[in-house]
């Protein structure tokens, strides 16, 4: 089994960006402990961070070819894209949106996801457990 861990804008911050609200690990922290949970469980893990919209959509065209699914933390495209909703509806591999923090805690606006309709699940403000929960439920879908 293979999974896409994508991340999306500022996600590169992390460790550094408002760390009240997102933590103290870096990306490259959660990383590794993905990969790692990934070797655990029998499954191949590949992560990807972008601050581009465009290259986000490349990544999830491209899983289509090789992943069982995909672990997306969007970032703030959440609650603004409609190409990356679409992006998910058309590559037809499951999809779990994560956020590191409870956005209904939050910002009336980031209550909003453009694109929760068209993934499989969504796991929201366990920190960097939120990607681990996330895999799980994904494993847990794809196995028959």
């Amino acid at each position: 089994m293979k999974i896409l861990i994508l991340h999306g804008p500022n996600l590169n911050l992390l460790g550094t960006r408002e760390p009240e609200v997102y933590g103290s690990m870096t990306l490259d922290d959660i990383n590794k402990k993905m990969i790692e949970l990934g070797k655990e469980l029998g499954v191949e893990i590949k992560c990807i961070q972008s601050n581009h919209e465009g290259a986000l959509i490349d990544a999830l065209h491209d899983a289509r070819m090789w992943a069982n699914g995909v672990v997306f933390n969007p970032g703030g495209y959440t609650h603004i894209s409609v190409a990356l909703r679409d992006a998910i509806s058309a590559i037809q591999i499951p999809v779990i949106e994560v956020h590191l923090s409870n956005v209904y805690a939050r910002e009336e606006f980031r209550h909003v996801s453009m694109i929760s309709a068209v993934c499989k699940g969504k796991v929201v403000g366990f920190g960097w457990r939120s990607y681990e929960l996330g895999l799980h439920g994904l494993i847990d879908i794809i196995k028959p």
